[in-house]
């Protein structure tokens, strides 16, 4: 088995590298925030009362995903958020956060708001799955 690669001396093709590895520096010194993954669905009575369109409480059910990042004695100027389809990339003066998501994310259609009042960075990002029998919209 050999690999074809664009340039002789590579030793691996750009393929075969997972995305969000080129955020990885562990020689970084900040500490990782404390941090909390909620999954959100939307429902309406069909799915409560009468169960029709087959959604179960399971996050492949899901529509987006909730990111809620503690970030004391942090400003809003202060935070850098980079968001690709499987990776957040979080970064403060004094914090530091690479999440590998759980799910794809559309990151072009994400949301982010800065609670002041709790130091909470909240970012809602919609899950771009494939159309099957649970997800037909």
């Amino acid at each position: 088995f050999q690999v074809q690669s664009e340039n002789k001396k590579t030793i691996w093709n750009s393929e075969e590298v997972p995305e969000g590895s080129e955020f990885d520096d562990t020689w970084d010194p900040r500490e990782k925030p404390e941090y909390e993954i909620l999954f959100k669905q939307h429902v309406g009575t069909e799915d409560v009362f009468f169960g029709m369109t087959g959604k179960d409480p399971s996050t492949a059910c899901c529509e987006d995903i909730v990111i809620k990042i503690k970030l004391p004695e942090t400003k809003y100027s202060d935070i850098t958020l980079d968001i690709q389809d499987k990776v957040l990339d979080l970064r403060t003066p004094k914090k530091k956060l690479l999440l590998h998501l759980p799910y794809p994310v559309n990151s072009k259609e994400g949301r982010a708001r800065f609670l002041s009042e709790e130091e909470v960075l909240e970012v809602t990002l919609r899950v771009s799955r494939k159309l099957d029998f649970i997800n037909f919209s």
